[in-house]
């Protein structure tokens, strides 16, 4: 097989009849193509009046396939490397997963595959159950600080975009797609570019990989919280289990920490036990929404209405002279603010999307750097207190009864502004100084940052679009330090894993970091 890249096609371009369609390529005129099959599609945006397909394609032809490449502009004989996962293991103890999120349910998958039969251990509720709690608290009942966007079966990312984009360069990211797609997610986030499956796909998809691990022997055990670690001559022998009120030990020789960003009660349990962890870099921000239709404008120009073009979506950066930086994240198109807030009288936010995208407005986290320079004294857990504060004040400025909202115009230049975009966040959007919320110094730093953005997106900065606060949940403010077997530098059995601890930044990375702890615990079976 041949893997050619950079192939333009026309937004018009029949993918069910792909053979064909491709012979039209200039790049590949006169080939007799046997066989084509689609390997990654994007949308080439770059010129308005020009927006296409950027594809590569899997291609058999006759003739032979070493001499065809070198006539090739853009093309390799393809090699396919596909990660295995490792089966036929044998251990006397079963290994505990606590956190059931994108990385604690990929290690579990990873151990279950092993035939290592995994406990998994999840402080919040099955997903049915936690939909149900979910959506009780966005229409203005009381929170359920173990059952929320933040706690329970799929982690935070199940009420998210479910965006599978990522930076790391890594086989288990195949494999990580290949197994949504087995437990219900669309095969095409096997070859878009931009993959995401959306939240009311996730929701199945994350049932079915639980099913699936307990098929295969592994256990998972909801509302069980991990309150205590404890040691028999200074190893690993068992762990504390709060559930339903009581406390039980399991007794434990391995386990995979994945216990999420906002787990911190557990950061100061195991800060108390002297785990050594360090204070790192992480952003707090706001939420931004525009009218999905002004963004498509701005970035498909003429093509902005094309029924051949999915909800546009962009990803922004920049840095500034005093070496902070502001970036957007989690952008989701045709989506909605959620109020993800995980302890009472306290509020944070996020943004979710469907798997259609095609709710009206589209939203991104508009964040900025905090360092641990930033943070007052020397406690480890500074940034979880950083972060407390800024929630704490926003919970105060609606006084409990709603989540801060504000037009661009009123933030940026102090005057008042009509929206010209409905805010989306429940319960309720209630209008305020969001500056109030934050120190100065993420105040101007937002400031100057969206005002660049709107250099490259005409309308970004547009008076009337509307911001809430505060996005301060995007990542973990401490790394739990591991060495380079994956254990923990201050007890040997303990894994930690994912965004929690420091070592993952979305469902792709944290479900990755996910398999790699576990493949840990199986070299050891």
């Amino acid at each position: 097989m041949i893997l050619v890249t950079n192939l333009k096609l026309p937004l018009s371009t029949d993918f069910s009849n792909l053979k064909n369609e491709i012979k039209k390529a200039p790049e590949l005129k006169g080939l007799n193509i046997l066989s084509a099959t689609l390997f990654k599609k994007s949308v080439d945006a770059r010129k308005k009046t020009d927006i296409h397909f950027c594809c590569s394609v899997l291609i058999s032809v006759e003739g032979k396939e070493e001499k065809i490449v070198k006539r090739l502009k853009s093309a390799q004989i393809y090699k396919p490397k596909e990660y295995k996962f490792a089966t036929g293991k044998v251990s006397k103890s079963r290994p505990v997963v606590v956190g059931f999120g994108p990385a604690g349910m990929f290690a579990a998958y990873t151990l279950a595959i092993a035939g290592l039969k995994p406990i998994v251990l999840e402080r919040g509720k099955a997903v049915d159950e936690r939909l149900i709690d979910v959506e009780n608290f966005w229409k203005g009942k009381d929170l359920n600080t173990e059952s929320n966007v933040q706690f329970g079966e799929g982690g935070a990312g199940t009420f998210s975009d479910g965006k599978l984009t990522t930076g790391i360069k890594d086989i288990r990211c195949s494999a990580v797609l290949k197994v949504f797609v087995e437990n219900g997610a669309k095969k095409e986030i096997l070859t878009d570019a931009k993959p995401h499956i959306g939240t009311d796909i996730l929701i199945n998809v994350v049932k079915n990989i639980r099913n699936r691990i307990i098929q295969l022997g592994g256990e998972i055990r909801f509302s069980s919280k991990l309150v205590g670690i404890e040691l028999n001559e200074g190893n690993l022998s068992s762990l504390k289990v709060l559930s339903e009120g009581k406390e039980y030990f399991l007794p434990c020789q391995d386990v995979i920490l994945a216990i999420g960003h906002s787990a911190r009660d557990t950061f100061g349990m195991l800060k108390d036990m002297g785990i050594e962890m360090i204070r790192k870099p992480f952003a707090v921000g706001v939420r931004i929404e525009h009218k999905q239709s002004d963004i498509n404008k701005a970035l498909y120009g003429e093509f902005y209405d094309s029924p051949y073009l999915k909800a546009a979506d962009y990803k922004l950066a920049t840095h500034f002279e005093n070496g902070r930086g502001v970036y957007t994240f989690c952008m989701c198109p045709g989506g909605v603010v959620v109020n993800a807030s995980s302890e009472d009288e306290m509020t944070a936010v996020n943004g979710m999307s469907y798997s259609s995208r095609d709710g009206e407005n589209a939203n991104s986290a508009v964040l900025t750097e905090v360092n641990p320079s930033d943070l007052e004294g020397e406690d480890i857990l500074a940034g979880v207190e950083f972060q407390r504060q800024i929630e704490s004040k926003a919970y105060n400025l609606t006084s409990g009864k709603g989540v801060p909202v504000q037009t661009l115009g009123s933030y940026l230049k102090g005057k008042e502004c009509v929206p010209n975009v409905t805010p989306s966040v429940l319960p309720k959007p209630v209008f305020c100084d969001i500056s109030t919320i934050f120190p100065e110094f993420i105040n101007d730093s937002l400031r100057k940052g969206i005002m660049e953005f709107d250099k490259k997106i005409k309308g970004f900065a547009d008076d009337g679009v509307v911001i809430t606060a505060p996005e301060s949940r995007s990542s973990s403010p401490i790394r739990i330090l591991r060495g380079e077997d994956l254990n923990s530098v201050t007890i040997k059995g303990i894994y930690p894993c994912g965004e929690g601890a420091g070592y993952a930044g979305g469902i792709m990375s944290a479900a990755v970091d996910g398999i790699k702890c576990a493949e840990a615990v199986t070299q050891k079976a």
